[in-house]
């Protein structure tokens, strides 16, 4: 009973709720591991957890739609580690993605975070070693931008109709303007979601996260993120120029970024979908964000809230 009352406060302080420490309990027993002390580091689409006792991160899947993509994590996972990029790594000898009852999971090797937080450059660098995966890659899909997206908004339950509408619209404009670009760059391994978020700054060098995005498609993709949020975001100039020049290649230069901004839009509004207990502040951003794309604003700052 103490464990579990220790467990109990140090998740609610992180805003976590009771199924999400059931799951963390179950997947965390299957393994043998304790989750007593575990901190939740993030809970958009999956919650992620790092374990005090053990150097293990679990990442619990919370949208019946999210449960492909741990399917795609450990894929991708195991492709990067095949080819020596920089990036976590799967947790040993588990048979992944780990089921237990309802609940899947994947389980990583913590990475502490300890080095000089990353930039620009360290993006770029990081990129360009996912870029350079051998083509074929069989184990990665093709490059679909939406298809999850368009789940993610008929499976939200607490948007209005209004707004479910029109982001179904948007997204079907979208789907079809980017069926007719022409890239530049040639087809690669992409990671997806690509943003400064989703680096670990190690002791030893940074590595990347989050794979549930990875596909195989144009590389623009992969060079919109840093781009997009130099506009929506509040970003230091040096940030996107280091990363350009790092890369390569500018991507606001090519003639079909305004369509991979409008998609990158989406997915950003995606991580303030409103939610039955959504906070205020979520929900003030949803709707800023939904007048902004309405209004076709393709400048408008936009503001960074926590879940």
């Amino acid at each position: 009973m103490k464990q579990q009352t220790v467990l109990t406060k140090r998740l609610t302080e992180g805003r976590c709720d009771e199924r999400l420490i059931t799951a963390l309990r179950a997947v965390s027993g299957e393994l043998g591991l304790d989750p007593v002390g575990a901190r939740l580091l993030r809970n958009v689409n999956n919650a992620v957890f790092q374990l005090a006792r053990d150097p293990v991160v679990i990442r619990l899947v919370t949208l019946p739609s999210y449960v492909p993509r741990a399917s795609l994590a450990v894929a991708a996972a195991t492709v990067f580690a095949e080819h020596d990029v920089p990036a976590i790594r799967l947790l040993p000898g588990v048979r992944q993605p780990v089921r237990v009852g309802e609940h899947v999971a994947t389980v990583w090797q913590s990475v502490p975070p300890t080095g000089p937080p990353p930039g620009g450059a360290g993006l770029a660098g990081l990129l360009r070693a996912v870029h350079a995966v051998p083509l074929p890659c069989r184990a990665l899909p093709a490059w679909d931008p939406l298809t999850d997206f368009d789940n993610r908004v008929r499976h939200t339950t607490a948007m209005a109709g209004a707004d479910r509408d029109f982001l179904l619209c948007r997204s079907a404009e979208l789907a079809s303007a980017v069926a007719n670009l022409r890239f530049a760059l040639p087809t690669a391994v992409l990671h997806g979601d690509a943003h400064v978020g989703n680096i670990i700054p190690g002791s030893d060098h940074p590595v990347l996260c989050d794979f549930d995005s990875c596909a195989v498609g144009p590389p623009e993709w992969d060079l919109t993120p840093v781009a997009v949020s130099s506009v929506r975001f509040t970003r230091p100039a040096a940030h996107l120029r280091d990363f350009i020049d790092t890369y390569g290649f500018d991507v606001r230069d090519w003639d079909g970024f305004e369509v991979l901004h409008g998609i990158r839009d989406l997915k950003l509004i995606a991580g303030v979908f409103p939610r039955a207990m959504s906070s205020p502040a979520v929900q003030a951003e949803f709707d800023r964000r939904m007048a902004c794309l309405r209004a076709g604003r393709l400048s408008d700052r936009w503001r960074t809230v926590r879940r």
